[in-house]
């Protein structure tokens, strides 16, 4: 290796450590600020508000990437099977409305697209089309304003476990098993919202992405070391269901792709899991895009993803549901786009979440 090529080595190195040791230190006035609007609500210093029925918080420590929708869609599922009359309450992140609250579902039909309600909570309402689903920032006031116009005995709120103003009866921690690496450091530096820690009030913990007991233990370990007592997870699997045409919803079986070479692009934030699951169908992968998470596609992105697709001999689009729902306002492409459908299986603990739920088998 030449001197120069050193220099060059060794200055990347160091602008590398350098940037790296600049978002640790900007970390640090964030977890203060972090641990002391935690303690504020701890010691009752902040107020928690009541919403007159039950509330289901699920929610996770770091950002995006956990399962947190399947999971979502999986108890409301659970809770409307069960006769509970249910709506979702969701911040409807990315939403292009500036509307304070919008219904995105009243129960029986979809009132507004995934531009005004958010990416996931259309997802969450084409899934659940029997719940109440709505967005809007302050939890309570929505919850509120739900009330007030729907019959509703249980409230699901999605990416609720930071929104500690609006009290829970139950708290469901997700933590993805095959992302221990984000559970080490505070954003900027890091993908945690706050300190692992904080896990301690969680009513329960879901290790999700498992395909058994010992994928999750890593992870546990590392929360049970952070909350200093023993902690028994959920262990969740997501399998996939089939696919769906991103512009037509007609579906067909997972063995439909099975040999096909696809190109495949997301906008999510586990893009490697959803590759992984893609593999697993026996599709075969010859070009991925990845684009930021709960990115808004316009013409050009999809008609660069075909581009791509063309170049390189491959027949069909595969990308997951929650980017299948922002294609519905741009024209069809001049190829197939099929959209994985994931569903949620509890491996370890279902007798005792049906517990917390207040659902059972015989309701």
């Amino acid at each position: 290796m030449s001197v120069r090529s050193l220099f060059v080595s060794d200055r990347s190195s160091f602008l590398a450590n350098g940037f790296s040791w600049l978002l640790r230190a900007l970390s640090i006035p964030y977890g203060w600020a972090t641990q002391c609007r935690n303690t504020l609500y701890d010691r009752g210093w902040l107020p928690q508000r009541r919403l007159p029925c039950r509330v289901v918080s699920i929610g996770n420590l770091t950002v995006g990437g956990t399962g947190k929708t399947p999971v979502t869609i999986a108890v409301t599922d659970a809770l409307l099977a069960a006769g509970h009359r249910v709506a979702v309450l969701s911040r409807g992140y990315r939403r292009r409305s500036r509307t304070p609250r919008v219904l995105v579902s009243d129960g029986r039909k979809i009132l507004v697209g995934p531009e005004e309600a958010g990416d996931e909570p259309f997802l969450i309402a084409q899934r659940c089309p029997r719940a109440v689903v709505a967005v809007g920032s302050d939890r309570y006031e929505l919850g509120r304003w739900v009330l007030a116009q729907c019959s509703i005995d249980c409230l699901v709120l999605d990416d609720g476990f930071q929104h500690r103003a609006l009290y829970r009866d139950v708290d469901l921690l997700l933590v993805d098993a095959t992302d221990e690496h984000g559970l080490r450091a505070l954003v900027p530096a890091g993908r945690l919202r706050e300190p692992v820690s904080a896990a301690a009030r969680a009513t329960a913990l879901l290790v999700t992405r498992v395909e058994g007991s010992a994928d999750a233990q890593p992870i546990v370990s590392l929360i049970q070391q952070a909350v200093g007592y023993e902690v028994k997870p959920i262990l969740i699997r997501f399998t996939p269901q089939g696919f769906v045409d991103a512009h037509t919803g007609t579906g067909v079986p997972l063995d439909a792709l099975t040999g096909q070479r696809a190109v495949i692009f997301s906008g999510i934030g586990n893009a490697g899991a959803f590759r992984t699951s893609v593999l697993r169908q026996g599709i075969i992968v010859v070009d991925e895009v990845v684009f930021p998470d709960h990115h808004v596609y316009t013409m050009s992105d999809v008609t660069r993803v075909r581009a791509r697709a063309e170049r390189v001999g491959a027949p069909v689009l595969v990308t997951t549901e929650k980017d299948a729902v922002k294609l519905h306002t741009l024209p069809p492409l001049s190829m197939p786009v099929w959209a994985m459908r994931l569903d949620t299986h509890i491996l370890e603990g279902e007798d005792r979440l049906k517990h917390l739920l207040a659902v059972s088998d015989e309701s």
